[in-house]
């Protein structure tokens, strides 16, 4: 049974919406601000996380950004009162899968939940000791550790570091935006392409010497994307001691 913790200091909707996801065959937990949330996923991980932007004193989007770096987990947003068009692309820069604005109808709520956890993250194998290396920079799998020769370790969202790897593993192919859809794990209709492009924007910021002219990550017009550089990649088997 899939475990959902719900952050709203509304405590009647937090409520509302735990026991609904509750009949829909989820587990499901509520947290009112960022220390509940914390002590829960201390001893029972997450599948999805519900984040409602406004928590009193706090800001929903400093919980994404935090939850983006440590999980897979898909987040999704709920909102009421921040509802154009910037916030909800912050949302998705900061890693959210999906954004929904109240009120909305609670079949819907758990069709989006539905959708986001199907979309899986790519899984890496626990003992996966790859390292890729393209121009400048080193991609350690297992650490999840990004570095550049000039300017040092570079911090990755669970969603970049997704599509990078998927980047690396494809080099000089066109990926379309399904692929990268699926291999980022962000999920939302209502603003696919912005989704993926988003992304490729928040990669070329991080990796890109000139993000006008990128090199790296190209653009192939109705097709997709393409990682243009060769990339070597390095296998570090771990020691066994007969």
């Amino acid at each position: 049974m899939k475990h959902i913790l719900v952050v709203e200091d509304d405590s009647k909707l937090r409520n509302m919406l735990v026991d609904y996801l509750a009949q829909h065959a989820f587990r499901a937990t509520g947290a009112k601000d960022s220390l509940q949330l914390r002590q829960i996923l201390s001893t029972d991980p997450a599948d999805l996380v519900i984040v409602d932007l406004n928590l009193g004193q706090e800001d929903g989007l400093e919980i994404v950004r935090n939850m983006s770096t440590k999980s897979d987990a898909p987040i999704i947003i709920i909102s009421g009162d921040r509802l154009d068009e910037a916030d909800k692309v912050v949302g998705l820069e900061l890693g959210a899968s999906d954004y929904i604005t109240k009120p909305f109808g609670l079949r819907e709520f758990v069709a989006r939940i539905r959708a986001a956890l199907r979309v899986k993250p790519i899984s890496h194998d626990k003992v996966d000791r790859r390292t890729y290396r393209f121009g400048e920079w080193t991609l350690n799998i297992k650490r999840r550790r990004l570095v550049s020769d000039t300017v040092g370790e570079v911090k990755l969202t669970a969603a970049e570091f997704n599509l990078l790897v998927a980047f690396l593993k494809a080099p000089r192919q066109v990926l379309s935006r399904e692929q990268l859809l699926s291999a980022s794990r962000v999920h939302n209709e209502e603003v696919f392409d912005r989704s993926i492009d988003v992304l490729i924007l928040r990669l070329r910021r991080k990796l890109e010497q000139d993000q006008s002219n990128p090199k790296l990550i190209v653009t192939e017009r109705g097709a997709g994307y393409v990682f243009d550089a060769d990339v070597l990649i390095e296998d570090r088997l771990p020691v066994k001691f007969a």
